[in-house]
């Protein structure tokens, strides 16, 4: 097809390329090239996205209230196991305490202080075991707190209120030696009752 004579004014003249046929689009003076290959996209997102509560969403540090309440866990849990180890192993003290005790002004026979030495021995043991589960519950809640969700928040919570209510009782009785488990669960309860608390336990995971 021929387009005449280029220097005729009145010819017709030949059409130029329409932008986005093989060709890229001038930007205007001063403005950079937006877009396209080899150019950062406008508005992409920097670093990890905002996940629920504010966090965002790679790995969330754990507060500080939840460490100290990790660390309590695990000092009520140690107690308790070597408690309850002390108390299996007391088990045969108490046998052998029954066992020698003058029994002849009580009319008891040796049948019978044999039966409540076996007794005195298996309640001991029985509650050692007791306590030595409790005493687990305490720790492996504690190991389960960096990857825990908010059923374990809620377990140490159960945890710590139920070492507030048996210290509370043991006081009663004038064990001072219980004001030290009381003050620790009533601090766990706190710590991991607060806001930060509950938002590290509903972070998202990735």
């Amino acid at each position: 097809m021929s387009f005449g004579d280029p220097n005729n004014p009145y010819g017709q003249q030949p059409q130029q390329p329409q932008p986005g046929y093989g060709y890229p689009q001038q930007a205007p003076q001063g403005v950079p090239p937006q877009g396209g290959y080899g150019y950062p996209q406008q508005g992409a997102p920097v670093g990890y996205p905002a996940g629920p509560g504010g966090y965002p969403g790679g790995p969330v540090e754990m507060p500080g209230g939840v460490k100290g309440a990790r660390i309590m866990l695990f000092v009520l849990g140690g107690l308790q196991a070597v408690g309850a180890l002390f108390a299996i192993v007391a088990s045969a003290w108490v046998a052998d305490m029954i066992s020698g005790a003058d029994t002849s002004d009580s009319g008891l026979s040796s049948s019978d202080t044999d039966k409540a030495a076996s007794f005195g021995a298996a309640f001991m043991i029985g509650f050692g075991v007791v306590i030595l589960a409790f005493a687990l519950w305490g720790i492996l809640t504690a190991v389960k707190i960096p990857k825990g969700r908010n059923g374990i928040r809620i377990s140490a919570i159960v945890y710590a209120s139920i070492v507030t209510l048996f210290s509370l009782l043991s006081l009663l009785t004038a064990n001072i030696f219980a004001l030290f488990s009381l003050v620790l669960g009533i601090l766990i309860i706190v710590f991991l009752a607060k806001n930060e608390g509950s938002r590290y336990f509903n972070r998202p995971q990735y």
